[in-house]
Formats: structure tokens, C-alpha cells, sequence
């Protein structure tokens, strides 16, 4: 059993001396609804490396903002969304595939950080929580930049569901409609970006690929239908964030780690038991099914 059950850890939310522990929680509720819902749309395009691509751009920004002692929340989006409008704009030549261009600037981005960590002193502290997140790194501001920028991002995908649908699921279609292939490109770019960013704080850099894919992948299991799979993708984001904090605060383990594998283990327990896609019940599905034909044949 945790040594801080979950009733204690709903009182100590509550605890004025622990205030970084209701916004480490807020933040990372917001931050898994807003990767659930793009996270959806990167599954379904195949997109899981633009997770962690974006995750390394933001690197640079996060050293650069470090430097010169300025938000790194906003270092981070910038360098962010600087990557983003290269990846959406090389990657509209056919000859070169989305993966291709997304590897090439991912790289030269988190190269180009680690030279300016090169030359940055006392970063190494600060430098752990950003890759593997941290209850007590987040400031009030943090929450409300996330939940405005989450607001937004959100209000936008649901928005332009019906455009974003028509390009992930057949571009050249999308093209002879006359849509702005383009425009939803850097739109979903920017919306992982903006997700990834304020995922930082709490999940970590190198892990917040987690929370833009294993919610849809759960969801996709129960659902073909694009609206249900977002909102269950939420929920399951949310539950594994729920979960990851508590756990984390009870054990004392890194925030980031702690959640992706809650979720990890939802995703596990889904693909298991999922009542139409999961292995133990086809399984039982198909015995049952066996067993019907049995006895359907022995009454004959």
C-alpha cells in the first residue's frame, strides 16, 4: 500500500503549506486533456513521432529562456513553434515524407540545444525537472498560461474537427476541395506544440510523447468514432494524471515517469480487456462462440 493513501493526499491538496501540489495537479489534468484531444489526431494520421520531435525542439528555447532568465514556458513555445512552421512548410513537397522532414529538424534542434547548454552554468538542477517533470516546479502562472493556452488549442481542434478530419485521413482529397492544407497543417504542428509546452512542468520533456499518445491509442480501442474517442481519451488521460501525482507524491518519484506508467497500465489493461478489441475477451468471445456451435450441433 502507498505510504499516503488517496484520501490523505485529497487532504494535503487542500493544505495551504503544499500549495504547489493543487497546481501540479491542475496543470497536469489540463495537460492530459489537451494531448488527449490532439493526441487523437496524431494517432490517427501516424504522426507519434511529432511528439517527441517537438519535445526535443522545445530544448533549445527552454536553455535560451534559462539564460536570460525569462519564462521558460515561453522560450520553450517559441522554439517550438519555430520547428513547427519549418516541419509544416518543407513538408508539403511530396518528394520528401513528413517523417523525413520532422527527423532533420527535430535533430538540428536538439543539437542546437545542447550547445547552448553547453554554454549556459547551472542549468544541470533546473535541466532534470524540465526533462522528467517536477510537482514543485509549478507557479501559479504556469496554471493559468496553461489553462488559457489549453482553452484555446482545445476550442480550435473542435472547431475545425470537420476540416482537420477531411486532411488526416486523405490530403490529396483535402486538396481537390480546395482546403487549406497548409493552414491545418501548422495548426495541428502549433496545437502538439502548445500541448508539449505545458506538459513541460509537470510530465516532463522527454516523456510528454506519452501523454499525446497512449490516451487516443486507449480510446481507440473502445471507439471508431472521432468525438467519443477524443472525450474517452481525456478521461483516460486524466484518470493516469490523477493517479501519476498521487503516486508520485506518495513514493517520492519523478511526476513524469509516474504518470506514463499509470497510463501505461490503463493502456495494458485496455488492450486486455477492451470489450471489443481486447485479447482475454475475444478470446472468451470466441469460446463461447465454440461452445454455442457444440451444443447447436449435438442437438441436431
Amino acid at each position: 500500500m502507498p505510504e499516503i493513501s488517496f484520501w490523505q493526499f485529497l487532504v494535503d491538496l487542500t493544505n495551504p503549506q503544499l500549495g504547489f501540489l493543487p497546481r501540479a495537479l491542475i496543470v497536469a489534468v489540463i495537460a492530459s486533456v489537451v494531448c488527449a484531444v490532439v493526441g487523437c489526431y496524431v494517432v490517427l494520421r501516424g504522426m507519434a513521432f511529432i511528439g517527441d520531435a517537438v519535445a526535443h525542439a522545445v530544448f533549445p528555447g527552454l536553455a535560451v529562456a534559462f539564460a536570460l532568465q525569462v519564462s521558460v514556458l515561453l522560450g520553450g513555445a517559441v522554439a517550438g513553434m519555430v520547428v513547427a512552421v519549418l516541419i509544416a512548410v518543407f513538408s508539403q513537397r511530396e518528394r520528401v515524407k513528413e517523417d523525413t522532414v520532422i527527423g532533420i529538424f527535430f535533430a538540428a534542434a536538439f543539437a542546437l540545444g545542447l550547445v547552448v547548454i553547453s554554454r549556459v552554468e547551472g542549468y544541470t538542477a533546473s535541466l532534470t525537472s524540465f526533462l522528467f517533470g517536477s510537482l514543485t516546479g509549478v507557479s501559479t502562472s504556469d496554471m493559468w498560461v496553461s489553462l488559457g493556452a489549453g482553452t484555446v488549442v482545445v476550442a480550435l481542434i473542435l472547431g475545425l474537427q470537420p476540416w482537420l478530419t477531411a486532411v488526416s485521413l486523405d490530403r490529396e482529397t483535402a486538396r481537390s476541395m480546395n482546403l487549406p492544407v497548409l493552414a491545418l497543417d501548422l495548426l495541428l504542428y502549433l496545437a502538439v506544440t502548445t500541448a508539449v509546452v505545458i506538459s513541460v512542468r509537470t510530465i516532463g520533456n522527454i516523456l510528454v510523447v506519452a501523454l499525446l499518445v497512449t490516451p487516443a491509442a486507449i480510446a481507440r480501442m473502445y471507439t471508431d468514432k472521432l468525438g467519443v474517442m477524443m472525450a474517452l481519451a481525456a478521461g483516460a488521460g486524466v484518470t493516469g494524471s490523477v493517479l501519476g501525482v498521487w503516486l508520485s507524491w506518495a513514493y517520492d518519484t519523478p511526476t513524469g515517469a509516474t504518470v506514463v506508467l499509470c497510463l501505461t497500465a490503463i493502456f495494458v489493461l485496455s488492450w486486455l480487456f477492451s470489450p471489443q478489441q481486447g485479447l482475454v475477451t475475444e478470446r472468451i468471445r470466441n469460446r463461447a462462440s465454440k461452445e454455442r456451435m457444440t451444443v447447436d450441433a449435438g442437438s441436431r
